[in-house]
């Protein structure tokens, strides 16, 4: 029977009844098939991604673990490299293919970066280069970044400041040798030393604190968590009011004031120095810096420590390049291609971020419809360890890329750590001079072994996810001074 004839007789029927509610329930019933007929007749049905079925103000949270980019992993076996799920109310493309992830970071419809609550409050309103929206600032701004903070003769004036900052920690290193069977807490060495070099180079000075509160390094370690974290302000906005009672909101609080009180520090300071003509100037840097570089050296030398072999390869290239000198310098790095590889497979296997961006328009992508506001999360993760990009894909192979023209920097679909177009990480170089120089003089002046008893095959690889993915467990290892007499 048609719809309206239905509406029809069900309207007689209740002529002969007596029910108060009956107006009512009529008007309601009305409104209803109204908007129903309207839907029909004015909105096309959108052709959207595949996507697993959601229930009722979570989405599609229940089927998401707290490893995020392996959840999202395995859902894509089953609903494809392109899929839509729902973070709480939010609507978000999940792209698990090489291909479709280049597209989307350089079609301009995908240019802005979710401004999420935490980014919000510690970025004064998202006015940083990272999260800020697409526009003329945001291109101002990168310029900057681009031409004045990150060049290459801007990465090498601060030589000076990697050279200290590894010297004094070659020097602790040996103060533990002296104990013998001494475990070294490697992360934790090399959160500092990133955090350290990053201070240096973006505030004129390491932020240590002898009086018990954080350094600069803490503190961004403390805001790239929170800035990963989960709260229901981001996914289930009407909701919001429970990170109160959570905590969330009091944490961030915090955070935002502790950054606040070091920064008006750094700037009282700043302004008893105007005037100084010194070379050493200082970077307006990211806190991104000091976690994603330490991630990629952790990761580095787990898996070097995961396979002897390959952590006795590298260490031979490295200490026929720089031969008995007291000290390495640039030139020497520029030789240790084998290195190189080592820190290009570990990008690859365990790639440091996943990318985020946000449809500012209506928009086609692989034929299916995606609606403005529409989040996308990039599992650069997954792509990297596809097996049909890479053989062995799930193995740490640096002799991959020995003689290899696929690199990072953004020219090659099938590893994009640092993301791709006109959003990529400005900080590429800076990073990448950090990295390189720690691990050359860790792998020169020290043999590294797993703790007593322990295997490479007990080394526990497990990982943790956040706005940077980290190894869960802390990686110790025993150091022993190499002795180059032989």
């Amino acid at each position: 029977m048609d719809p309206l004839k239905q509406l029809q007789q069900w309207w007689q029927e209740q002529q002969h009844s007596k029910t108060l509610f009956n107006p009512i329930l009529f008007s309601l019933a009305l409104i209803l098939f109204s908007l129903y007929l309207v839907k029909l007749i004015r909105g096309p049905k959108l052709n959207l991604p595949p996507s697993p079925r959601r229930l009722p103000i979570i989405g599609n949270l229940h089927q998401l673990g707290t490893v995020l980019h392996r959840s999202l992993q395995c859902l894509s076996e089953k609903y494809g490299p392109l899929m839509l799920v729902h973070f709480g109310c939010v609507p978000t493309v999940i792209v698990n293919c090489a291909e479709i992830s280049k597209e989307i970071m350089n079609n301009s419809a995908f240019q802005n970066r979710p401004q999420i609550k935490a980014a919000d409050a510690l970025f004064y309103g998202c006015i940083d280069v990272a999260f800020c929206p697409y526009g003329d600032y945001w291109r101002q701004t990168k310029k900057i970044c681009v031409l004045e903070l990150f060049s290459l003769k801007r990465v090498q004036a601060f030589q000076y400041v990697r050279e200290a900052e590894v010297a004094e920690m070659i020097e602790n290193v040996r103060r533990c040798c002296s104990q013998d069977g001494a475990l070294v807490d490697v992360s934790e060495m090399l959160v500092n030393i990133a955090g350290n070099v990053i201070s240096r180079c973006a505030l004129g000075r390491k932020y240590t604190r002898e009086d018990g509160r954080e350094s600069f390094g803490d503190l961004a370690r403390r805001a790239m968590k929170l800035i990963g974290a989960f709260n229901f302000q981001d996914v289930v906005p009407y909701l919001g009011w429970i990170d109160v009672l959570t905590g969330f909101n009091a944490r961030l609080g915090e955070t935002v004031k502790a950054f606040d009180t070091l920064l008006d520090e750094v700037i009282e300071e700043h302004e008893q120095k105007i005037g100084d003509q010194s070379d050493k100037k200082d970077l307006d840097m990211f806190l991104g810096g000091t976690d994603n570089s330490a991630s990629v050296m952790e990761w580095a030398m787990a898996e070097l420590a995961k396979n002897p072999n390959v952590m006795k390869k590298a260490q031979e290239e490295v200490r026929r390049v720089v031969g008995n000198k007291p000290k390495i310098d640039e030139a020497d790095i520029a030789q240790m291609e084998f290195m190189k590889c080592v820190i290009n497979e570990s990008l690859r296997l365990h790639a440091p971020v996943l990318i985020t961006r946000e449809s500012t328009t209506a928009t086609k992508l692989e034929g299916y419809d995606i609606p403005a506001k529409t989040r996308v999360l990039i599992n650069a993760w997954a792509i990297q360890r596809d097996p049909r990009l890479w053989e062995r894909s799930e193995e740490f192979v640096p002799e991959r890329f020995v003689n290899n023209p696929v690199d990072f920097k953004g020219h090659h679909n099938q590893i994009i750590p640092f993301g791709v177009g006109r959003r990529a990480c400005p900080g590429i170089i800076f990073a990448m001079a950090e990295i390189e120089y720690i691990l050359a003089n860790l792998l020169y002046w020290f043999d590294w072994n797993l703790p007593p008893g322990q295997t490479g095959k007990d080394l526990d690889m497990s990982d943790i996810f956040g706005l940077v993915i980290h190894k869960k467990v802390p990686l110790r290892l025993v150091p022993v001074i190499h002795s180059f007499s032989s």
